[in-house]
């Protein structure tokens, strides 16, 4: 079984450059889901709030120590926060989360970190990150708490690079997380992409992701099929050559989803 490459966080945490995500399904979708994740391979999962307890339900029986789970506490006041995280820690029940974010910019995002970062004090949370930040954000949080994330979360996939965005990264040790890797399924169609795949004998898709790995980003990935859950997870045994690479750099034109 394939296990997927790994990223170094500042801290010291490794992070699975491929995360299952499980973001807008049901919590009987997500059990089976992830399920099915497991048996193909992924350990790593990106847990959205108010679906841990479907993805605790899931894991069973697979040791902690093979899982790195994400969950994520939306900005909002210090005591609050402490509340969310607590509450996402119970019902996916673990003692701590391998990767917590700050998801969102809106509130007291810098209340909501003061009180993450107590969270990682108490050993809690090995590593903490933020989703959806720019760099106006990032330099916000930067200036207000000393500390940088060690992940930001945001859309990221060959139409939208976010290069100035990961040049700050880049330059304050944070790591780039992508939702949307394949732009909703947008890219699967595009003629470079389909081309390469051709040309490697592999889908549209493992194309996409395996440019995701290869350019230092990690994948969150939210295939809702089990054919696509286990096509995600077989970009382990090919390359992308450096022309190809740029080939699909070249698509950026800023396109949202």
């Amino acid at each position: 079984m394939a296990v997927p490459p790994s990223l170094a966080l500042s801290d010291g945490v490794r992070i699975p450059q491929l995360l299952f995500g499980v973001a807008g399904l049901s919590a009987a979708e997500t059990g089976r889901a992830v399920r099915i994740a497991l048996d193909t391979g992924y350990r790593g999962f990106d847990v959205p709030p108010g679906a841990e307890a479907a993805v605790s339900a899931a894991l069973g029986a697979v040791p902690r120590d093979e899982l790195f789970l994400s969950v994520h506490v939306p900005a909002q006041g210090y005591d609050a926060a402490r509340r969310a995280a607590d509450q996402a820690l119970a019902a996916l029940q673990v003692d701590r989360a391998d990767l917590v974010l700050l998801d969102g910019t809106k509130g007291a995002f810098t209340d909501t970190w003061r009180a993450l970062a107590r969270l990682r004090a108490d050993g809690r949370a090995r590593a903490l990150g933020v989703a959806g930040f720019g760099v106006a954000e990032l330099r916000r949080l930067i200036d207000a708490t000393g500390a940088a994330p060690a992940v930001n979360q945001v859309e990221l996939h060959p139409w939208l690079q976010q290069l100035p965005l990961r040049e700050f990264h880049t330059k304050h040790g944070i790591v780039t997380a992508a939702t949307s890797p394949a732009a909703n399924a947008g890219l699967l169609a595009d003629e470079t992409v389909t081309a390469l795949a051709a040309k490697y004998g592999k889908t549209p898709a493992q194309i996409v992701l395996r440019w995701h790995v290869q350019d230092g980003t990690v994948a969150v990935t939210a295939p809702p099929t089990t054919t696509r859950i286990r096509e995600h997870f077989g970009i382990f045994d090919f390359e992308l050559a450096d022309d190809d690479l740029a080939g699909v750099a070249e698509l950026d034109n800023g396109t949202r989803v």
